[in-house]
């Protein structure tokens, strides 16, 4: 029975979707060897026979070439070394986080600087960050005032983030989101 390849949650991998020993279900394959020589096309039978006789198992590595190439392995190391790749492969991915910093229409230039050193450090892990002006009251006749503070941040990190997406207005807040510059 062939199973396919899950990625499970917390990086578990279930198996491999690789057709094995009585699994292969072509007239005839490509054999290539254990030490990786191309020992020629043979019927499947006679590939598993060969196979068997090395106590090993014959796997097809390629069922969309014309004839089909199977391999003559060890199926055990082979999975382990591809669960392993893929392991690996799991730990290079960065997984981007969206952030939020929430500002004030008012705000002080002291508060200004501190929060505008979180969104450098969120960006430079790699992060998005979403900026978020709240309006209360009679601020909201004021969102001209709250385009300019965003074009303030916004310049004052243009050197290592770039506008995803621009200013709007929605509902009392206003909204503008970065991303790091690659």
């Amino acid at each position: 029975m062939v199973s396919p390849v899950f990625i499970l949650g917390g990086g578990r991998i279930a198996s491999i979707d690789v057709p094995r020993n009585n699994e292969i279900r072509v007239p005839q394959v490509r054999v290539i060897d254990a030490d990786g020589t191309n020992l020629g096309i043979f019927p499947t039978r006679k590939a598993l026979d060969m196979a068997r006789e090395k106590n090993l198992d014959l796997v097809l590595v390629a069922p969309n070439s014309d004839p089909p190439v199977a391999r003559i392995m060890d199926y055990g190391k082979y999975k382990y070394e591809k669960e392993k790749k893929m392991r690996e492969a799991r730990k290079k991915q960065k997984q981007s986080e969206l952030k939020q910093m929430k500002f004030r229409l008012k705000i002080d230039d002291h508060d200004f600087y501190t929060k505008l050193s979180h969104v450098k450090r969120f960006l430079e892990r790699g992060d998005k960050v979403r900026i978020t002006i709240m309006f209360r009251g009679r601020e909201m006749s004021f969102t001209d005032q709250g385009y300019q503070l965003l074009e303030r941040i916004r310049k004052e990190l243009e050197e290592i983030a770039e506008v995803e997406s621009p200013p709007k207005l929605e509902g009392r807040d206003m909204r503008m989101t970065l991303k790091p510059k690659k």
